[in-house]
């Protein structure tokens, strides 16, 4: 955005605004927002619930809109390779020269679409990139942009023909956000802003111009890893991870690698939210989109119509809040 090094301030106003532009053209989905920068400001990555229609494709597009960074799609289908995500050694000109075609993870926004309708194979490939920032093609390593994020989406309500992805590799995703149908007044704005030519295809016309970029997210990162967290939080984030695990109607609590992953989206939230410090409030606020994923419900549990989110209230009051 501008010559010379970014202080943290100025990186935090200006990711701030981000929410205010993103909401030109999204509507009734700041947590998600919220949640996709948390993601970014801890080199993380997040699962997109919702059903059809609630704008996951126009949010992507809309906060790289915003910050002046690159962004693709790719709709995952049962015949998708990994090459073909990955990229590819081709044959390219006269003399037959093999040369290297980069595939969509070569961006900072990859939003990977119904990820869990493509099989095994293809998923891991995804997730390899997610976990070590590059990918291996003909036995090169190469890097992939950063900021690099990947915002992978599943529908909840058709299960026919997926490949569900197991707990390992939902583990890898830093957060899981559900987008949820707006109420009725988001509805309303939503036709209104469609009966005034809003065109979802075309997210600069709705005004929605580059407030950060690269450099603040860089300088944001930075910053968080200064946040700091007393011993009681810690401790904190510890007893709620072996709450789950105590949990009789789970058959898998949060493993070591999720109280990491709360400790880290915290401090991105106590950051963006004007502190240097991690609160329990903090902790709490972020407890469910980085958690509930993680968990795994016993079958008898499943039978008796037992749900994940309100197990985690559950383990999340049992543990008592440090003053």
């Amino acid at each position: 955005m501008t010559a010379g090094p970014i202080g943290a301030e100025e990186a935090r106003a200006r990711l701030a605004a981000v929410r205010t532009e993103v909401a030109k053209a999204v509507v009734g989905q700041d947590a998600a927002v919220s949640g996709l920068l948390v993601a970014l400001l801890c080199g993380g990555h997040v699962l997109l619930e919702g059903v059809p229609g609630v704008a996951k494709t126009l949010l992507v597009r809309t906060l790289a809109q915003s910050l002046s960074v690159g962004t693709k799609r790719v709709q995952f289908t049962p015949d998708l390779m990994p090459g073909d995500i990955t990229g590819s050694m081709v044959i390219e000109g006269r003399a037959g020269e093999l040369t290297f075609r980069e595939g969509p993870l070569f961006t900072h926004l990859l939003l990977a679409d119904e990820i869990n309708r493509t099989p095994p194979k293809t998923q891991s490939a995804l997730l390899e990139a997610m976990e070590e920032g590059q990918v291996s093609v003909d036995g090169v390593s190469r890097r992939l942009p950063h900021p690099f994020l990947v915002a992978a989406t599943q529908n909840p309500v058709e299960y026919e023909g997926t490949y569900p992805l197991p707990e390992a590799q939902l583990d890898r995703f830093l957060l899981k956000l559900v987008l949820p149908v707006p109420d009725r007044e988001a509805e309303l704005e939503i036709l209104r802003r469609h009966a005034a030519g809003f065109d979802p295809r075309d997210v600069a016309a709705s005004g929605v111009t580059a407030v950060a970029g690269p450099d603040d997210i860089a300088a944001g990162q930075a910053a968080v890893r200064e946040v700091q967290v007393s011993p009681e939080v810690t401790g904190y984030i510890v007893d709620i991870a072996r709450a789950t695990r105590e949990s009789p109607s789970l058959s898998l609590g949060v493993s070591p690698r999720g109280a990491t992953a709360l400790l880290r989206a915290a401090r991105a939230w106590a950051w963006l939210t004007g502190r240097d410090f991690v609160t329990p409030d903090d902790v709490k606020a972020l407890a469910h989109a980085t958690l509930a994923h993680r968990l795994g419900l016993r079958p008898e549990a499943e039978l008796e119509g037992v749900d994940v989110s309100a197990v985690l209230a559950s383990a999340l009051g049992s543990v008592p809040v440090p003053r």
